[in-house]
């Protein structure tokens, strides 16, 4: 079986419409939208950032996937149950019905305070989740939902992929230096230790005066090639990728190189 996924980096802008319009009949078209798309322009977290948010999901993005037929993964902030001075990082998975089937809370905050370097303290406005959302089954395979600061952890990829996940999503907004350094490799390395597809869409580009994104948008195979790759410059109109996802290849990986753990050594994860 196969499908295609399209990364893009702005709410079905009029390419990713005309791309879902001419994919092949029988293939079935998945939007993956970068975290926080509408609102890391900020320099911090407002009460209107959140609010916008959340209208955003359900005036523009559950309509337009009902509109358009297609499911789309995007990353928005919610309020904070526990902390009404924080908000919650969080990945939705809407259906080709517009519905709001799954919801991920980032797990592992970004705080960074390096000497006469950037200050980032994520924890300061926003409330880190508290578990791991099971894969679910969509036409193009078992995904598994994960964003961002997760990517430095291998534990969660790796308990998907035992949880059954063929795809695994990190949508992400990495800083330009820490980019450069690590984003392929760790994303080709969370790809081969999983033996799944991995697909990060990422913001790219300057926020404001202090702060930009590394961009590269990534489609990586469990053979951890990488599929497609975006850009690292901002351009007027958000650029697509197209990634086919072929579910025989995950099954023949698995069977042909093995993980057996040792768990009589150390912990199932």
């Amino acid at each position: 079986m196969t499908g295609h996924s399209i990364c893009n980096s702005s709410p079905l802008t009029s390419r990713s419409r005309q791309l879902a319009n001419y994919v092949p009949p029988r293939v079935w078209p998945i939007i993956y939208l970068n975290a926080g798309f509408s609102l890391r322009k900020q320099s911090r977290l407002e009460p209107k950032c959140v609010l916008t948010s959340v209208i955003l999901l359900d005036s523009c993005l559950q309509a337009s996937a009902q509109e358009h037929r297609l499911p789309i993964n995007v990353g928005i902030y919610e309020p904070s149950p526990k902390n009404q001075n924080k908000v919650m990082n969080s990945l939705v998975w809407i259906n080709e019905e517009g519905q709001l089937e799954h919801r991920y809370r980032k797990l592992h905050l970004f705080d960074v305070d390096i000497p006469g370097g950037p200050i980032l303290k994520e924890s300061n406005s926003v409330e880190k989740g508290t578990g791991i959302v099971p894969p679910f089954s969509t036409p193009v395979g078992n995904v598994g939902l994960l964003i961002c600061f997760d990517l430095r952890f291998p534990e969660p990829s790796i308990a998907l992929r035992h949880q059954g996940a063929h795809i695994i999503t990190y949508p992400s907004a990495f800083t330009v230096g820490t980019g450069k350094a690590h984003w392929s490799a760790l994303l080709r390395a969370r790809a081969i230790e999983s033996q799944s597809y991995v697909i990060a869409a990422a913001q790219v580009g300057s926020h404001n005066e202090k702060r930009a994104s590394y961009g590269h948008s990534m489609i990586v195979s469990p053979w951890g090639d990488i599929m497609a790759e975006l850009g690292g410059e901002k351009k007027d109109e958000p650029e697509v990728a197209v990634g086919e996802i072929d579910l025989e290849s995950i099954e023949k990986i698995r069977k042909e190189m093995p993980l057996l753990r040792r768990t009589d050594v150390y912990p199932e994860i």
